[in-house]
């Protein structure tokens, strides 16, 4: 349970808030680098809290910068994308990536005013096919981009999925670092399927460990497989807002997603799914392209979307499963699943989202399967308290290889430190295997 204060302390995320102060000291991915096309159609954006537009200049160069023209505010995203820079439609105001104004048509030619006025504009990086901006205040001083494994091996071994969902940040982070609900959640009321074939359906009472690091906080859940031999799997999370996932031992990958606040109410979600030496399998990754007989996967398929306007945030990523139509639930699919909902990653948003998009955690009554979720929770009180009182950046915030971790699933003799048996398989360490069999 967490008080009020505590609560709003860590899911409002805008301007000047303690959490935006913490989010804002790193670089967030916010697009493919494929939306965003050269001299294409201004890519509407909001990141904690900020209303922006993205677009890619005639020499490449992407930027991200207001969505109101400074003028006389009217909207970006209509802009002309032409010549190097975003010309508003209303009285031509024309601006580059860096935010400077070029040209303003509608005033005496070689104004003082061109030179002095600029829109807010934040620096974007590009890598691996992903895009990533920085909103603090001194991007002059940026840190180097994350040390995300799945963003450093090449693109072919990756799989990509982005959907925007209709709760704060917080609530669908702590579903991925929740490792007790997958059995249950995901589970079916008969004993088919993969999902009851699990090792940890086998034991759906797990204990739970944590270590906080540098990083974050590996959470380990140890399951009884038989009197010699337990089954350990290590959660991640790392900050400020990244999740991974132990990989299964059937076409075995690592995965995880980056919970980016869009505002105080809606996370985009972007999930990635990879092997670390090897291309990701094809027959997996047309899986998640097209989910299975009707039902999703951990990522949201190309059918599962319903476009938008483009003057709304990330237009192409908003689902058709939501709240307003209770996420497909169809009380006949009940019988054999046991949520009634129509894939993995719908089930895991109706559990987060499903009640209101900010929940009122003073009304939760945590048990010991919670004990990394309010391990987690901890972690980022303590972050944006040191923050707040005295300007101390997390240690992950400037060393970006803090984030060079992986998640595991181990088994091992009942009773073993996983911390130290662990240890080797949890660094990540490009172009190197699992180190061991999932």
């Amino acid at each position: 349970m967490l008080s009020r204060e505590d609560n709003e302390s860590l899911v409002r995320v805008g301007p000047g808030t303690p959490m935006g102060r913490l989010m804002r000291l790193y670089w967030i991915p916010f697009l493919r680098a494929s939306d965003v096309e050269r001299n294409g159609q201004p890519h509407r954006v909001r990141l904690l809290g900020e209303d922006l537009v993205a677009f890619r200049d005639s020499s490449g160069r992407v930027g991200l910068v207001d969505h109101a023209c400074p003028h006389r505010g009217a909207p970006m995203v209509f802009a002309r994308n032409e010549d190097d820079g975003l010309r508003c439609i209303y009285h031509g105001w024309k601006f580059s990536v860096d935010g400077q104004c070029r040209e303003m048509p509608a005033e005496p030619v070689n104004s003082p005013m061109c030179s002095r006025m600029k829109i807010t504009a934040y620096p974007v990086r590009e890598r691996n096919g992903m895009l990533w901006a920085y909103l603090g205040d001194a991007p002059d001083q940026a840190p180097p981009l994350p040390e995300v494994e799945w963003n450093l091996v090449p693109e072919e071994r990756v799989a990509i999925s982005i959907r925007v969902q209709e709760c704060n940040w917080l609530q669908a982070l702590e579903g991925e670092i929740d490792s007790a609900h997958a059995a249950i959640l995901h589970g079916r009321v008969d004993k088919d399927g993969t999902i009851n074939q699990w090792k940890q359906a086998q034991d759906l009472a797990p204990t739970f460990e944590c270590v906080v690091h540098d990083g974050g906080v590996s959470i380990a859940s140890r399951r009884k497989l038989d009197a010699e031999q337990q089954y350990i799997r290590v959660n991640q999370f790392m900050m400020p807002f990244w999740t991974l996932v132990p990989p299964f031992t059937q076409y075995p990958e690592l995965s995880g997603h980056a919970w980016v606040p869009i505002d105080d109410e809606h996370t985009l979600c972007i999930m990635f799914s990879y092997h670390p030496t090897q291309p990701f399998y094809e027959k997996t990754r047309k899986l998640f392209r097209e989910g299975h007989a009707g039902r999703e996967t951990g990522h949201a398929s190309e059918g599962s979307f319903e476009i938008r306007p483009v003057t709304v945030p990330f237009p192409k990523y908003w689902s058709r499963f939501h709240r307003g139509n209770a996420y497909g639930f169809d009380p006949k699919l009940q019988s054999a699943y046991n949520s009634g909902l129509p894939g993995l990653w719908i089930q895991d948003a109706a559990a987060q989202s499903g009640v209101s998009p900010i929940y009122d955690r003073r009304q939760e009554h945590l048990g010991t399967s919670d004990t990394g979720i309010a391990r987690t929770r901890r972690v980022l009180l303590e972050a944006v308290r040191k923050l707040v009182a005295d300007g101390q950046r997390p240690a992950s915030a400037d060393r970006p290889e803090l984030l060079m971790r992986r998640a595991v699933s181990l088994t091992l003799p009942t009773g073993s430190d996983w911390t130290k048996l662990g240890a080797p398989f949890m660094e990540a360490k490009l172009n190197e295997d699992f180190g061991y069999t999932p």
